[in-house]
């Protein structure tokens, strides 16, 4: 797993290899910085100048070594020194050192946005200003100083994390806030960087690895993890050779409505591609056809109403069970939900409108089976828990849910996040932007509910799920398009998905 620490943890860490290595904090700040300098030079092409604002922090020090790093390079830079009335960190003191001894331009110092020269449209802006130490709201001047920064029509290339985001908590005035077109981070991806409120700020994302201490990232409890290929191809295990259907699960599915059998098939057609031995498909009357058509492998159970869900199912003798891909919100399929809830004792996976018809009923997540998976989007998430001020107030209400009624809630979108009943919190990495339509979340849900089928624990199955969804898009999006691809095309590269994790 990859940890994501609060800044706190990042600082500790920084301590801990400087008396490891026996290196001075100055010799890792160049070591970072260098990394920085090969990602521009990789990145930017040849004749491009650089504007560097610098705070008088340890972020500062970075700025005036990728300065002085460009400037032996042969690159034309200038360099601007904000709030020059602050303290200087020692780093900052010394590179700013340095930076005089190669330069015959003498930084620029800004007191107000007044000062801020007119840039050529083609400068790159480095934001050096502050880093993750940042904990307070920023005033005036430095206020208006990044507003016209971002004002302008240059490329802005950030430095660890954009000046003026919190790294653990919310950022009310994102007016204040460098939007970076690049943040090029050290080791480790900060809490911020997770949520969609701050994507436009932090741009795309670069790790570079320098070289934290190891045993302090491998003994320090992180505020969340990131599961990676490995993690997933452990938790998925060996597939016995000589298994048959019945070793590897049963799963049922409740799903379909009028007018809505296409989520049906899509969350059948995907738990079909899970692994799972069997799959049975309680749906409608004027869905089974369809499904059957659809879905030849599975098994349809048809109700006896023609348009929604009202026979109450018997849950015995079923692997797992997932229920909610075009249920609709009909009272006798919510009647459908309280009974499944109530009788079932096992893990099931709950979706779309089981999810909604629980936002209308609150008191029925007193009575979910221990261990239930919860994939609510954002606003199905809201409904359920109600008005939520930021990002981070909304991954605590996530937490508490998943602890008060012992569950897996897993909330869908870019790094859809996993709260656990331990309170354990899990970001998924993979995924893109051509995922973000109609059926992809059926697609989920029946995958999970496949994945649990087979005996994988919720945690597990919750985990393995989004990253192999997740995954088997990524692959999609490369074959055809994000734009034209749909969510019926991401069950075919479920098999290019399980391949690669398992490599």
């Amino acid at each position: 797993m990859i940890k994501v620490f609060t800044a706190e943890q990042i600082r500790q860490a920084d301590v801990a290899t400087l008396h490891q290595e026996k290196i001075s904090e100055l010799a890792l700040m160049e070591r970072a910085s260098t990394l920085c300098t090969k990602w521009i030079l990789e990145h930017i092409p040849p004749g491009i100048s650089f504007a560097i604002f610098c705070g008088k922090g340890n972020n500062g020090g970075d700025g005036l070594a990728i300065a002085r790093q460009l400037f032996h390079r042969g690159k034309k830079v200038d360099v601007f020194i904000i709030d020059p009335t602050g303290n200087e960190s020692n780093c900052f003191a010394e590179n700013l050192k340095a930076w005089q001894s190669i330069s015959k331009n003498t930084p620029t110092s800004l007191s107000n946005f007044k000062q801020v020269p007119d840039f050529d449209s083609s400068v790159i802006i480095v934001d050096a200003i502050f880093g993750i130490g940042l904990n307070r709201s920023i005033d005036s001047p430095l206020t208006e100083i990044i507003q016209e920064l971002n004002s302008r029509s240059c490329k802005i290339i950030s430095i660890d994390i954009p000046s003026g985001l919190f790294c653990d908590k919310a950022t009310e005035a994102l007016k204040n806030v460098i939007a970076a077109q690049h943040t090029l981070t050290f080791s480790h991806a900060k809490h911020s960087f997770f949520y969609p409120e701050y994507a436009s700020y932090t741009g795309q994302i670069e790790i570079l690895d320098i070289g934290l201490n190891k045993e302090f990232v491998a003994n320090t409890t992180a505020v969340a993890q990131i599961p990676t290929d490995l993690d997933i191809a452990i938790m998925l295990g060996v597939r016995p050779s000589f298994g048959h259907k019945g070793t590897f699960g049963h799963a049922l599915l409740l799903a379909g409505s009028h007018g809505k059998a296409g989520a049906a098939i899509l969350a059948t057609q995907s738990c079909l591609r899970s692994g799972v031995g069997l799959v049975t498909i309680h749906t409608p009357k004027e869905c089974v056809i369809p499904l059957q058509t659809a879905a030849p492998e599975a098994m349809c159970s048809s109700d006896e109403h023609t348009h929604f869900l009202t026979d109450i199912v018997k849950p015995e003798g079923y692997s797992a069970i997932g229920m909610g891909p075009g249920i609709g919100m009909d009272a006798q399929s919510g009647n459908v939900l309280k009974r499944l809830i109530q009788d079932y004792k096992s893990p099931m996976v709950l979706d779309a409108d089981a999810l909604n018809h629980l936002a209308d009923n609150p008191t029925w997540l007193n009575f979910l089976p221990a261990g239930c998976i919860l994939t609510p989007h954002l606003g199905e998430f809201n409904r359920i828990a109600g008005k939520i001020a930021n990002p981070f107030e909304r991954t605590k209400k996530q937490l508490e849910m998943a602890k008060k009624y012992n569950c897996y809630i897993l909330l869908k979108g870019k790094y859809s996040a996993l709260a656990c009943p331990d309170g354990q919190l899990f970001f998924n990495p993979t995924g893109n932007d051509g995922m973000a339509k109609g059926g992809s979340g059926d697609v989920l849900t029946g995958l999970i509910t496949g994945l649990l089928a087979q005996g994988l624990s919720p945690l597990k199955a919750a985990l393995c799920g989004a990253y192999l969804h997740g995954l088997a898009g990524d692959y999609c999006a490369q074959k055809t398009h994000p734009n034209s691809m749909t969510s019926g095309d991401i069950i075919s590269y479920f098999a290019d998905a399980f391949r690669a994790v398992k490599r």
